[in-house]
């Protein structure tokens, strides 16, 4: 699974599938929905559903790809789920520094687990470090990672389910914003996002905001695609800035 949709990477690599719901971002999963269905395909990785799993024989597929990209690690778990062990963290860190032509993202929901981790190890330069927010009750995941030594910090409000209020964005890189989509998708509102966007151009963060989702900015429900990601007008999708040291 190395091509994507997904609009802010170019490949995903998935060395762990599986994860357990934690907050109501998890609600409706797209990750264990789509695993439901490769497990209906008989796709091997897939033969124990959503149930978290490693596969040591995916790890070196990244050193397969000549081209420089940026690579989302475990679009389909958690890398820092609780049943993943830590040596197998270092396996894939491993592959990650024999590999400095990417750049790696690695996004959790588990930020207390994130920080553990790292305490005792050196981020890869070449890694992108975020954490999910997209409740008030969640803010906290912030602490966690904002003082942590990674090129890039960044914070994914996907789904963003209420406003945020204000946030300590001190140390972040990096902010992107999207709604929910699929048939029980929760709407998003426009002052929510613009919200978040205001405190990033404040610091001059690059700001990304991904889709309206199934839900439109007038509240309409639709396909995502006629939804679009239009925002005010225009499409606002900013990278960050790669620090060299």
């Amino acid at each position: 699974m190395a091509t994507t949709s997904i609009e802010w990477t170019d490949k995903t690599w998935n060395p762990v599938t599986g994860c357990t719901k934690i907050s109501m971002g998890c609600e409706h999963c797209y990750a264990a929905v789509m695993a439901r269905r490769l497990k209906g395909m008989n796709k091997p990785k897939y033969a124990n559903g959503f149930n978290v799993a490693t596969h040591s024989d995916v790890l070196r597929e990244p050193m397969l790809w000549k081209n420089p990209c940026v690579i989302f690690v475990c679009s389909m778990s958690d890398l820092f789920h609780k049943d993943v062990p830590f040596d197998f963290i270092d396996k894939v860190m491993q592959v990650i520094k024999e590999t400095p032509r990417h750049n790696y993202q690695i996004l959790t929901k588990r930020a207390e687990r994130l920080a553990e981790y790292f305490a005792s190890r050196q981020i890869p330069k070449n890694v992108w470090v975020g954490v999910t927010v997209e409740l008030q009750a969640t803010k906290f995941r912030l602490d966690c990672l904002r003082d942590l030594k990674a090129h890039v910090k960044f914070i994914s409000c996907e789904p963003l389910l209420e406003d945020l209020g204000e946030l300590d964005l001190t140390g972040i890189d990096w902010i992107i914003v999207g709604g929910e989509s699929g048939t029980q998708a929760r709407p998003m509102k426009e002052e929510w996002v613009l919200n978040i966007k205001k405190q990033a151009d404040a610091k001059h963060i690059p700001f990304f905001f991904k889709q309206w989702g199934t839900w439109g900015v007038d509240g309409v429900r639709r396909n995502k695609k006629e939804n679009g990601k239009l925002l005010r007008g225009e499409v606002v999708q900013c990278m960050p800035v790669v620090k060299n040291s």
